[in-house]
């Protein structure tokens, strides 16, 4: 079994990257089922789809994210690693810390968390 912690930077941010611009894209669109597709079964069961769906609709911040995020780090932990990015809104003035934590789920990169503070 593939553990992520072992790949590279470079590794993880070819991954990572593409996923957080989906994120961003699909929060903005307000496209739920494209914003879960990414996620790990875990992650994806214990979201409830109507706060979400409320969060999408009321959230000005989660309709209002910048298309392009500055990469801060990667944290490794586990069978887990941490992507933290400085994220933009284009309609509320300041920063807010981006959060994506992947993993290998079924052979394939999943993600475990995302969220932004």
């Amino acid at each position: 079994m593939t553990n992520i912690i072992e790949e590279t930077d470079e590794e993880i941010r070819a991954i990572a990257d593409p996923l957080w611009r989906d994120l961003l894209r699909n929060s903005n669109e307000g496209k739920y089922g494209e914003f879960v597709s990414k996620f790990a079964r875990s992650l994806a069961l214990a979201m409830n789809q109507v706060t979400a769906n409320h969060q999408f609709a009321n959230s000005e911040l989660a309709r209002s994210l910048a298309d392009e995020a500055d990469y801060l780090g990667i944290i490794r932990r586990g069978e887990h690693v941490t992507v933290l990015y400085r994220q933009r809104s284009t309609k509320k003035a300041g920063e807010w810390l981006g959060r994506l934590v992947l993993g290998y789920e079924d052979g394939e990169v999943r993600i475990f968390a995302a969220s932004i503070f």
